[in-house]
This record gives structure tokens, sequence and C-alpha cells, in this order.
């Protein structure tokens, strides 16, 4: 599989990219978007090859995250993000494509789709809140003002330094990530039904948002899909490659809503 990599010039970072396989009539490209704390490899690793199989795949490192440098005096926003992740498109000479979000990256996603429509043809939100009020565990929110360096998974800490241009940043780059965390601002019902983009929603039902929070947003969005994996908690979601890969190429192999194709049209 052809794989190209990359750093592109985005509001001010090096932004770390990877294409995978080449871009295809049939299929427009895939973007995947990381967790918190993540890289490319901790959200999609199991995902990534078999997702690229069929169309192309493009995957990148938020700012501050994997390969891409941070911003000393720029904190980690999910509104910012999003804006990071459109201006990589343009650059990228992507008019639109299908996004697919997990965890952090999943509520980043909703931010595209909200600010930046025309770039969205199809979304895949797994396990991303948009309000608070999502979590399973009261302890979940409660939990970040606290938090230390030591409480980061073994797993993504080794994965920051192993690639990290400044590996020595880690402690400031975890404390980056809480801060985003404690500053989570809900995103208002009203903005979530406006995103006219086909959407599946996904969640395990041991999750640390709520199955419930999932069908919340099932229902607001004006066209979307809700997937439940069960036995499946947080960590284990993106893991579960002969689930998802299926129903993720099914959903955004389908076409597209009538009203919805029209409105892309009209744009």
């Amino acid at each position: 599989m052809k794989t190209q990599t990359g750093y592109a010039p985005v509001n001010g970072l090096k932004m770390y990219y990877e294409i995978h396989g080449a871009a295809n009539r049939t299929h427009p490209p895939l973007v995947l978007l990381h967790g918190g704390g993540d890289t490319i490899r901790t959200s999609f690793g199991h995902l990534l090859p078999a997702l690229a199989r069929d169309r192309q795949v493009i995957a990148f490192e938020q700012q501050g995250f994997g390969h891409t440098a941070d911003i000393a005096d720029r904190p980690f926003s999910f509104v910012q993000s999003a804006e990071d992740t459109a201006a990589l498109l343009q650059h990228l000479e992507i008019a639109q494509a299908d996004l697919f979000g997990f965890s952090n990256g999943g509520t980043i996603a909703l931010q595209v789709a909200i600010r930046h429509p025309q770039a969205v043809r199809k979304l895949v939100v797994a396990s991303g809140f948009f309000q608070r009020e999502g979590s399973s565990y009261p302890w979940f929110w409660d939990g970040f003002p606290s938090a230390t360096l030591e409480s980061m998974p073994k797993e993504l800490r080794e994965a920051y330094l192993a690639v990290a241009p400044h590996p020595e940043n880690l402690q400031s780059f975890f404390d980056k990530c809480v801060q985003r965390m404690r500053t989570f601002e809900n995103i208002p019902a009203e903005a979530i039904r406006g995103i006219t983009a086909p959407t599946l929603v996904m969640v395990g039902d041991a999750d640390v948002m709520r199955p419930e929070h999932a069908v919340e947003t099932f229902r607001l969005l004006p066209h979307a899909q809700l997937a439940v994996l069960p036995g499946t908690d947080h960590m284990a979601l993106m893991t579960r490659a002969a689930w998802v890969v299926p129903m993720v190429s099914e959903f955004l192999d389908a076409a597209m809503p009538e009203t919805t194709a029209k409105q892309v049209a009209l744009k």
C-alpha cells in the first residue's frame, strides 16, 4: 500500500500527516482524528490498514501530539483543532472528505461539521462527547483537576516519547491535554441538530461515555445511525476491527440521503 508522509504549514504548525492509498473517484478521502493523548497509531493502529484497502485515508497528528511540535503559548482546544483540520484539508486541496473521529477526535469532528459544513460529506463519531453530562462516571470530570503525569496510560506515554520532536515536553503536553478537558464547553444541542452530514455514532456499552449520550446525539442529528458495541470499554473500542471496519465501510459506501445530496449540490 502506497503511503505518503509530510508536514503541512497549518495555522503556525508544521503538522505531521500521512496519506495511505491513492485518491479514487468512488470514495472521497477518509480523514482520521485521533483521541486525547493519542497518536495516529494508538487511536487507529488496529483499523487503518483495513480502512485504507478501498479508500484513501488521511491521518494527522494535532498540535503538540505525536510528530507535530507544539506552539508553546497556544492552548489545546477543540475549536482550534477543528480549524487546523479544515486548514489541512485546504492545504491538501481536498474540497470535501469523510471524517472519523475517536474520543476527543469525535468532538473535533463535530466542530468541523458545525464550522465547516461544506468540507464534510459524512461523519463517524466514536465516543465523542458534545456535553459534559455524557460521561458514564461521576469521577470522570472530577479527576482532571488533580490528574498527574503518573496517571497517563503507559502506552500513550511511550508512544509520545517515541515520536515527539521534543520529548522533554511530555509534562507540558500532559498538562495541556488535561486543561482542554477541564475547560470543556458544551456544544449547544441546536448546533448538533444543524449538522446535515450523515453521521454514524458509535459507543461501547462499557465506555466512559454513557450509551444514553450516544442515543441523544443520534436523536439530535437529522441523518444518523447508531452502533453500540457489546462488551466494549473506551480503550477497546478502536481495537474491534472485525466489527468497526465493516460497519464504517458500509456506512461510508451507502448513498447519500436525497435531501442531503441536494444540499451538497447547491453549495
